[in-house]
């Protein structure tokens, strides 16, 4: 019995591994597809901001009509703030 609450909690574990590598591909995809529409993506990825600032940016972009949503705008933040950030 022990050993099997120990292969259900491996194949949980991995489960939520794998969806956590799949939102990172999906949030960039997103901030690719989203941010290229207006501009090249190079000059964000140049940038180290924290999360503050890099929210501050793309509400930003958004209010000078970049096509985002709310819950686009937090995976966009979110994405950016973790592979950007201000050290």
């Amino acid at each position: 019995m022990k050993s099997l609450w120990s292969i259900a909690a491996f194949v949980f574990f991995l489960a939520v591994s794998f969806a956590c590598a799949a939102s990172a591909e999906e949030a960039r995809s997103l901030f690719e597809k989203k941010c290229s529409a207006c501009h090249g993506i190079d000059r964000p990825k140049s940038k180290a901001k924290t999360p503050a600032e890099w929210r501050s940016t793309v509400l930003r972009m958004k209010s000078n009509g970049a096509a985002i949503n709310d819950d686009q705008v937090r995976i966009i933040v979110e994405y950016l703030a973790t592979n950007y950030p201000k050290k």
